[in-house]
């Protein structure tokens, strides 16, 4: 089996959305004084590569813990927009010269090349999104997630989260940000998961996102 981390690392210098606290990792015990080694973790619920549910925007709807762990694991395609420059937008044009792939897949990752920028203020820029056709197409599907090598569905700029909101209004579905390594997945369909921490009343959680191949004998 192949397998492909696609999560940053968190530590305490890494990119955060602008105005968000970066995480601490402060020690509580340490080998010498007490045997064993524990640190005391620091962060909000959308630190790095992590995931959004609808009642990240709307009070009500379903939370991270309502939703089952079925909703976390399944076949992924990524979409290929490396060729977008800042500012262009992804079009529905990306997603369905996939044909019947975009429609079997149950998440969405589309692929931008950001994640070379992270760590430099360049990560931060006008960042390819969603238009409006292209996020129909996805609230109209039976997708459980989409995903992206971003910091945001939205651009910084849209400060009232409008495509968050219009994702999130009535349809379950997930929301990954900040992936990593999606060049490495391919253009077939492909397993995935994106686990999150199991956190009442979640608003939203760091994942460990992982594809994986069975490699053919």
């Amino acid at each position: 089996m192949r397998v492909i981390d696609l999560t940053h690392t968190i530590k305490e210098d890494m990119p955060v959305y602008p105005g968000t606290e970066t995480p601490t990792l402060t020690p509580v015990s340490v080998y010498e004084k007490d045997g064993f080694r524990e640190s005391l973790l620091r962060m909000t619920t959308h630190t790095g590569t992590h995931m959004d549910p609808p009642a990240h925007l709307f009070p009500g709807r379903t939370t991270l813990d309502e939703f089952p762990a079925s909703q976390f694991i399944g076949k992924a395609l990524v979409i290929d927009c490396s060729s977008l420059k800042e500012g262009e937008e992804i079009t529905l044009a990306h997603i369905t010269r996939y044909g019947e792939k975009a429609e079997k897949a149950d998440f969405l990752l589309f692929y931008l090349g950001w994640d070379k920028r992270w760590g430099s203020e360049r990560y931060f820029g006008d960042y390819p999104c969603l238009n409006e056709e292209a996020l129909d197409f996805v609230i109209r599907g039976a997708y459980k997630g989409i995903g992206f090598d971003v910091i945001g569905l939205d651009p910084i700029a849209d400060v009232g989260l409008s495509r968050h909101k219009k994702l999130f209004r009535e349809k379950d579905i997930v929301n990954i940000e900040n992936l990593k390594n999606l060049e490495l997945c391919g253009e077939e369909l492909f397993s995935f998961s994106c686990f999150p921490l199991k956190l009442e009343h979640g608003d939203g959680s760091p994942v460990r996102a992982v594809a994986w191949f069975e490699e053919e004998t």
